[in-house]
């Protein structure tokens, strides 16, 4: 699939540079770019999610180590 993405110049060029030192291709790098930032927001959602069941679960608990 393509799509085209709009990049400012500076955010560019920083691409190519680590696409350079990383021996990939832009378009690689772009790839792995998202992909960790999908991994990341992906962890996030699921460590808010189990702290909310903490939260709803045991609120007394969470008091305690609070104080």
């Amino acid at each position: 699939m393509i799509t085209t993405v709009d990049l400012p110049d500076g955010l560019h060029e920083r691409l190519k540079q680590l696409a350079e030192e990383d021996r990939r291709s832009l378009n690689a790098t772009i790839v792995v770019a998202v992909e960790e930032y999908l991994s990341a927001r992906s962890r996030r959602d699921r460590i808010r999610g189990l702290a909310g069941e903490v939260v709803e679960r045991d609120p007394e608990l969470l008091h305690r180590l609070a104080e």
